[in-house]
């Protein structure tokens, strides 16, 4: 059976991070966001039943930079990250900028004013 890996690493490493997992084969399998005290980013590899994932905690102001360069279908979880948790993931290749959902309220998953 599989072994899951969660590594912890900082929006600077993440590129680092994702070439070397890129380069070793692996696939990206979901970027997905968590509202905690701040941002928890995972992004998901996979080769071989193995699961890495790398893991980005943040604040909202905090710009994160695009894997859009390496994993092309990384746009969409990127541009529903932006506009759902208001993360600042910077140079996405195809960047809706808050226009990929009709949604009532800016950044529905993200804090508050006011939240602590």
């Amino acid at each position: 059976m599989g072994q899951q890996i969660i590594q912890p690493v900082t929006p600077s490493d993440l590129l680092t991070e994702v070439i070397k997992l890129k380069d070793a084969g692996y696939r990206l399998v979901a970027i997905t966001c968590t509202n905690k005290e701040d941002l928890e980013l995972s992004y998901s590899f996979d080769k071989d039943y193995e699961l890495i994932n790398l893991r980005i905690n943040t604040d909202s102001k905090t710009e994160v930079p695009s894997i859009s360069e390496f994993y092309p279908y990384s746009f969409l979880y990127e541009n529903e990250i932006n506009e759902l948790f208001g993360s600042k993931i910077v140079k996405i290749n195809i960047d809706f900028k808050d226009t990929l959902y009709k949604i009532p309220v800016k950044t529905p998953f993200g804090k508050k004013e006011g939240d602590e």
